[in-house]
């Protein structure tokens, strides 16, 4: 390796000083590698030689009229400078790659190289375009000057291929005219992790799952079990029994546990937003779509859990992208041709009857084997009516506390009363129900603080809907057994939502005003 010596050399400052020092170099016939002059400083580099006599140089130098003194350095300032800008870009995990104003690649830090897969000593010198898409908008960038930011860019290498968020800036001379640029570069796994850490929700355990009876443990110790592996999860229960409980212990009990885990009620979702959603979208692909374009929820959830609550009201036309997920790993956004892989482990939750949907064609036969790799069935409350003692304590625990209220606990007879009901609505039903005599009790809750039902409720005198029954009071009630008519008939709240001729998103918001749950259709 070639050696170099380095002197800074103090000098008065009159015209012709640098000429006299260079001068002296020039007479010994020494090539100067790097020269820097700042005012009363000359700093010279030049290759180290065995037989040469530093000394009668050094002497030759501080004769010159002006020069004050002359010491050897290790770097002379713009390599020290330079040093210490490696150093920061080599330690930042964001990837940093900068070009002239030809677009020839001038810096990559490491970050750079792994996003890129490409080696800096092949890149540097190298144009960008010899490396990447010429499509790329550091080139306009370089061409006009103009900023961009969080760009997408998914480049393909044969089988292999990097996807990547970029933000880019001109470098500008005096006169604003552009000659280079500098680009940004972040991993896209790496940008769904940063929001991640952002956005998760307080996960949950097996251990939050009240309950002691037989048939809650056999099904927690197989949820435990299969939580270990990848296969796909279908998890059939009633509502209010607790899908999303079991969803999201399942995933903190499996490798998976530090990634994402995205929840999707697909029945929530009209069918124009559900694809745009679960899949993500180009810039432009529709009218209204953000400009950049959006990532969906499948790429966020990649190396992590995705949970489909509803499966059973996903449309057809959705279901044949679901199931290429599941059996190839790949999705496509709404508008692109472009197939991104994602590794995500799919559990999916229904009330619904998919065995008798798939008869009459409502959803495929294949997904739903797809989908049935490990189905598991929560039993609901009114079959495990041993742990109603230990949930209701649970909810007076939890819920008093919330509603800053000291609450000393349940009588003998109220606790009957909720032992002989039939729970409809399970354990949602039950929460509901503490909380609703937690407001009426004062410090015990007693069998007339328990109000099981409407009819109850309107037998006491107390009209369902608050106040008295004026006329805006009849038409809802009238709007709700309506609602409750057509979900009970017609077993989806699309086809009940095209039966009232309303919106599927206006189904979901009066149902919510109501307090309605869609109920399973019987097997």
């Amino acid at each position: 390796m070639t050696e170099f010596h380095r002197f800074r050399i103090d000098t008065g400052d009159r015209v012709g000083m640098t000429m006299d020092v260079l001068k002296v170099f020039y007479g010994r016939g020494i090539n100067l590698k790097d020269v820097e002059v700042e005012p009363g400083t000359i700093c010279v580099k030049f290759e180290r030689l065995s037989d040469f006599d530093i000394g009668s140089l050094v002497s030759d130098i501080l004769n010159l009229d002006g020069v004050t003194g002359i010491r050897e350095i290790e770097l002379i300032p713009h390599e020290e400078k330079q040093k210490y800008l490696n150093t920061v870009l080599d330690a930042v995990t964001e990837g940093i790659l900068a070009v002239d104003r030809h677009g020839v690649i001038t810096t990559l830090n490491p970050s750079a190289e792994k996003i890129l897969k490409m080696k800096r000593e092949e890149a540097i010198g190298k144009n960008i375009s010899a490396f990447l898409s010429a499509e790329l908008p550091i080139e306009k960038t370089i061409s006009r000057g103009e900023s961009y930011d969080n760009v997408e860019i998914i480049l393909k290498n044969g089988n292999d291929h990097t996807h990547y968020i970029t933000s880019g800036r001109p470098i500008l001379d005096e006169a604003g005219r552009p000659i280079g640029a500098v680009a940004s570069l972040r991993d896209i796994e790496s940008v769904m992790d940063l929001v991640y850490s952002f956005t998760a929700s307080p996960m949950v355990t097996f251990d939050d799952i009240i309950g002691q009876s037989g048939k809650i443990n056999r099904v927690k110790e197989m949820a435990r079990s299969v939580a270990r592996g990848n296969s796909t999860v279908l998890i059939r229960g009633e509502t209010g029994t607790g899908k999303e409980l079991f969803a999201r212990s399942i995933h903190m009990a499996s490798l998976r546990r530090n990634k994402p885990f995205v929840a999707v009620n697909c029945a929530a979702l009209p069918d124009t937003l559900l694809e745009s959603e679960l899949f993500g979208y180009e810039e432009g692909a529709f009218t209204g779509a953000r400009k950049g374009g959006k990532q969906g929820l499948f790429k966020y959830a990649d190396k992590g859990t995705i949970f489909l609550d509803e499966i059973g009201e996903i449309p057809t036309h959705i279901q044949v992208k679901l199931l290429r997920v599941l059996q190839e790993g790949k999705i496509r956004k709404v508008g692109s041709e472009e197939e991104i892989p994602v590794d995500v482990r799919v559990i999916a939750a229904t009330n619904r009857d998919l065995e008798k949907m798939v008869a009459s064609g409502q959803f495929r036969e294949d997904l739903y084997y797809r989908l049935n790799v490990i189905p598991i069935f929560l039993p609901p409350l009114r079959e495990r009516k041993e742990d109603i003692p230990v949930l209701a304590g649970h909810f007076i625990d939890t819920l008093s506390q919330k509603m800053g209220k000291e609450v000393r606990g349940i009588s003998g007879k109220a606790m009957g009363k909720l032992m002989d009901y039939d729970w409809p609505g399970n354990i949602r039903e039950l929460s509901n129900i503490i909380e609703r005599a937690l407001n009426l009790c004062a410090d015990y809750i007693q069998p007339e603080h328990l109000i099981l039902n409407e009819q109850q409720l309107e037998s006491q005198g107390v009209p369902a809907y608050g106040g008295e029954l004026k006329l805006r009071d009849i038409a809802a009630k009238a709007e709700r057994t309506a609602i409750e008519s057509a979900l009970k008939e017609n077993g989806s709240i699309r086809r009940a939502a095209a039966k009232l001729g309303i919106s599927h998103s206006t189904l979901i918001a009066k149902m919510k005003k109501y307090g309605l749950e869609r109920k399973p259709v019987a097997k």
